[in-house]
């Protein structure tokens, strides 16, 4: 059995972002029902419905926590079923939230070498001491069985996978700082129980056949939703980017994740790392009839599954 948690769906920024005016923001403050807010993109996952594993630590952690009921406490003055941080990027929305976690409690932090190195070079992750919070270096395609803080299996083998990418935006340099490239700063994680496979794959700047064959058959995929558009955010006034600069392939299109997945045996997608300004947050849009048509799910808050 996989156990699965969604801690946050939105993309950087939440939904709604602190400073965006626009009208789907608004929407969200105002308590609409069909434009749930939603905190920064991460998941937790379990092999036996008790000791968790966090995917990407959002800046929105401690608030995700808090909102979730199976990472509360439950021994003593101080513990966590927190077991472990997986972190796929080494993007500020994924790793921000490190910093909620240095209250010198136990637990393994993974990532590939690309992404620890960043961590590395940046002193104050050293909050989280070492010697309490080892950094495990991930090899790309290579299983990895997880283990609980006692040492027993934890049920669950990760194997993360490079998907075409950029560098985050802090560390952008040289003549192409946008250049997307596959070598491990972007990944994807395959998650398995032996039987069931899950994938989580909250940023990808394109498909390529090799990601099509890795998906062919999986339970269930979540996948990159930043954008319905590659151009939304230049066409709505919010931005300078598309997509594509971001480092993020469109929901929509004949080069979208929905047309790129649509012949594959999936049991379940789901988008996840949804931008505000995506109009498939709404859920009287159009753009979610049409996900919804193409049997797509849209990620929110709180939503709990099994595979």
């Amino acid at each position: 059995m996989i156990d699965i948690i969604v801690l946050g769906a939105a993309a950087g920024g939440g939904f709604p972002q602190w400073n965006s005016n626009a009208a789907g923001c608004r929407r969200a403050r105002a308590g609409d029902p069909d434009a749930l807010p939603r905190t920064q993109a991460s998941i937790a996952i379990s092999g036996d419905g008790t000791h968790w594993f966090v995917v990407n630590a959002s800046p929105d952690l401690r608030t995700q926590i808090n909102q979730t009921p199976a990472l509360h406490p439950h021994q003593g003055l101080r513990s966590t079923p927190i077991a472990g941080v997986i972190l796929t990027g080494g993007e500020v929305d994924t790793v921000t939230g490190l910093l909620t976690l240095r209250e010198r409690q136990p637990f393994t932090l993974l990532g590939t070498r690309p992404v620890l190195d960043l961590l590395d070079a940046n002193p104050i992750f050293e909050a989280l001491d070492r010697a309490i919070v080892p950094r495990l270096a991930l090899a790309l395609d290579q299983p990895y069985p997880l283990a609980l803080p006692d040492g027993k299996p934890a049920g669950l083998t990760i194997t993360p996978f490079a998907v075409p990418g950029k560098v985050p935006l802090y560390a952008e340099t040289g003549p192409d700082p946008a250049a997307i490239v596959e070598n491990g700063e972007t990944v994807g994680l395959a998650i398995t129980d032996g039987t069931r496979h899950v994938f989580f794959i909250p940023g990808c700047a394109r498909m390529t056949d090799a990601l099509r064959a890795r998906l062919r058959g999986a339970d269930i995929v979540f996948f990159d939703g930043t954008l319905w558009t590659d151009d939304e955010m230049l066409r709505a006034g919010v931005g300078q980017k598309t997509g594509q600069r971001m480092g993020h392939m469109s929901v929509s299109g004949t080069d979208g994740t929905i047309h790129a997945l649509s012949d594959l045996e999936i049991g379940r997608r789901i988008l996840i790392h949804i931008n505000n300004s995506n109009p498939v947050l709404l859920a009287d849009s159009p753009e979610r009839a049409a996900a919804r048509d193409a049997g797509w799910d849209v990620a929110f808050d709180g939503m709990r599954m099994t595979a």
